[in-house]
């Protein structure tokens, strides 16, 4: 019976739920531990990024015999004379158009629903809304919800943030012994590998390693000239809050696909709010510059696309935001790279394994 098959596999079936069902009588003592997990999982994640962002340029500054800790300190000054060139040039026009945002925030609604009266009340456009008298207080209740929903998603935003006191404090140094020490982690982990696989575990690191290179750094340019472009549009065009709305598409942006769309969600709505003429150059302007992205930049910049389908993507991305809110968005599909790579390298690995066994029988049988 112990050599069945099947009966060994019902054996690891329950085994799997005996422990979860132990693990779930145990949570008090994971649960310290998931608290210490969320309060470091920011500043983990930004160091990371800025890891894989500032190592080429550590690494360059190191061949021209400079000192690694000496590399990694300039950088750090160089950031902080950047950080007070954005507070004095940039950093008083933002605050000025986050301000007037937020005092104009309770007349959004208003001016919304005042651009739809004037469009029923247009010869034209009246024959689209005919037989729909309320359809411009059903849109702005629609839109209210909307602004109620953003506002929610960046008070969750925030409480995922803890306290930026943290992030601010712990940041610096996690980034400094990462820039430092990052190198020491690959034969820390290899070490723990069985000496039969370390050849196929430093390749599996390698790729792992080249993949989130590749997908943050050119993630950032991408991301960087796109809102360098949609800035310049939205000054020509002459859209109010246009440096504020400029840098709020970087981030989104950052979300796969799913991300443009939410970044033209507050262009359209704040242009409509001016006018439906501007809303319309302002979708032109951003259709403009994500073409000049996808068709000119990418490729350039990429290289190479990711190996991940459109759909998975957008899977992952749902997925991660039902977990994890807007940090899960954000590290889906790092994460699912990650995991990929490591998935391929063992199914590698076990069907070598076994193409080797069977090679060996039939060498036996002979």
């Amino acid at each position: 019976m112990l050599q069945s098959k099947y009966f060994r596999t019902c054996l690891a079936i329950i085994a799997f739920l005996t422990i979860l069902y132990l693990g779930s009588k145990v949570v008090f003592l994971i649960a310290p531990l998931v608290a210490i997990f969320n309060l470091l999982l920011v500043p983990m994640m930004l160091s990371g990024f800025m890891y894989y962002l500032l190592r080429p340029l550590v690494n360059f500054l190191e061949s021209k015999k400079l000192n690694r800790m000496l590399s990694i300190l300039l950088i750090y000054v160089v950031f902080i004379g950047l950080f007070v060139l954005f507070w004095v040039l940039v950093w008083p026009t933002l605050r000025e158009q986050i301000q007037n945002f937020i005092d104009n925030t309770p007349y959004l609604v208003q001016g919304i629903q005042e651009q739809f009266n004037k469009l029923q009340s247009d010869p034209y456009f009246s024959r689209f809304f005919k037989g729909d008298a309320d359809l411009s207080a059903r849109i702005s209740g629609y839109l209210s919800d909307t602004i109620t929903w953003v506002t929610n998603s960046m008070s969750n935003l925030i409480s995922v943030v803890s306290s930026i006191v943290v992030v601010i404090a712990t940041l610096p140094i996690i980034l400094y012994y990462m820039l430092k020490d990052g190198h020491k982690l690959s034969p820390i982990l290899l070490s723990l590998v069985p000496r039969k696989y370390r050849k196929e575990g430093q390749d599996m690191l390698q790729d792992i390693d080249s993949a989130l290179s590749g997908f943050i750094v050119t993630r950032v340019l991408l991301n960087v000239v796109l809102g360098a472009m949609l800035y310049v549009g939205f000054l020509i065009i002459g859209l109010p809050y246009s440096l504020m709305l400029a840098i709020i598409s970087i981030p989104l942006n950052f979300i796969p696909y799913v991300g443009s769309l939410l970044a033209a969600v507050p262009v359209v709505i704040v242009g409509f709010i001016e006018s439906p003429t501007m809303a319309i150059w302002s979708v032109v302007v951003i259709i403009i510059a994500q073409q000049i992205q996808d068709n000119v930049l990418s490729p350039i910049i990429y290289g190479k696309s990711l190996d991940v389908h459109p759909l998975t993507t957008v899977v992952l991305v749902l997925v991660g935001g039902d977990f994890y809110g807007i940090i899960g968005v954000l590290i889906a599909l790092p994460v699912y790279m990650i995991l990929k790579i490591i998935f391929l390298r063992i199914y590698e690995i076990i069907i070598a394994e076994r193409v080797e066994e069977v090679t060996v029988d039939k060498e036996e049988q002979l």
